[in-house]
């Protein structure tokens, strides 16, 4: 499995993080993908944003604490450590 790598040092706004995403992943469905964390966990149970076989690292996540006083980072916690299809890690 290849390694995508998301990098978020430029990071500024939620748009940022998921238009990073979506340049690094290039997603199945990416035109549907709704760009916010319940569309990411459908994408990575296969709906619209699947980012396919792989396992993906979010690097230089330290913007990510700014995003919604950090609710954004824990929830991509939550889902990294839910998730079955694919590996998620942040670092």
């Amino acid at each position: 499995m290849s390694p995508v790598i998301v990098d978020c040092s430029a990071v500024q706004t939620e748009a940022d993080f998921w238009s990073a995403y979506v340049r690094a992943a290039e997603p199945e469905g990416a035109v549907y993908f709704g760009r916010n964390l319940d569309a990411f966990w459908d994408g990575l149970n296969g709906g619209p944003g699947w980012p396919g076989e792989c396992e993906l690292k979010f690097v230089n996540t330290q913007p990510l604490h700014r995003l919604r006083d950090g609710q954004v980072i824990r929830a991509l916690r939550d889902i990294a450590s839910r998730s079955t299809f694919v590996k998620v890690t942040l670092e």
